[in-house]
């Protein structure tokens, strides 16, 4: 009797988190891209989330933090753990030739302008201290309100918002001077 109740168990666990997979899929996504320059890593990253997230998904707790707060710490480790590993194997990336190589016809200018306005925020981000960087990724990546920041941090709720205000206001004045200067 116990082996139909655990099968029945494992099959209702697999169903739940289909469903938190699918919903927090895009979220995690556009967090990691955030954080990362090549939509390849960001997928490869994603994936380790999840990944890492199905197969400790029974030590997950309710009680001791909600699910995105949980999927959210598993998110920021895999993202430290891969900056680790790359400073000591230096790569080259090839996101800067997001070029239509089947196409002969130039790009339109406006695609144009709006590729060189992320790279600029991009670099104007790279300049913000790690942990505002990471503030900006949850906040406008993943879409995370303050509170649900501060639980992932293990800040005050207040203080993400303070921080999140200066980091905000270092990046436009940043991002001014980068299309001034």
């Amino acid at each position: 009797m116990t082996g139909v109740n655990s099968s029945k168990e494992t099959r209702g666990k697999r169903e739940i988190f289909a469903e938190l997979y699918e919903e927090f899929l895009p979220r995690i996504y556009r967090y990691i891209r955030y954080r990362v320059n090549s939509e390849e890593v960001t997928e490869d990253l994603t994936s380790a989330v999840f990944e890492k997230a199905l197969t400790n998904f029974d030590k997950y707790s309710k009680e001791k933090a909600t699910f995105s707060t949980w999927i959210f710490s598993i998110a920021r480790n895999v993202v430290i753990d891969h900056y680790r590993t790359q400073a000591r194997r230096p790569t080259l990336s090839l996101e800067k030739s997001e070029i239509d190589v089947q196409s002969n016809e130039p790009l339109p200018a406006d695609t144009l302008e709006k590729m060189e306005e992320r790279d600029k925020l991009r670099a104007c981000i790279s300049r913000l201290p790690a942990e505002e960087q990471e503030i900006i990724a949850l906040k406008f990546g993943s879409g995370l309100n303050n509170r649900q920041i501060a639980r992932t941090m293990g800040l005050s709720e207040s203080n993400v918002g303070t921080r999140l205000y200066r980091a905000v206001r270092k990046l436009r004045d940043s991002f001014h001077e980068a299309e001034n200067g």
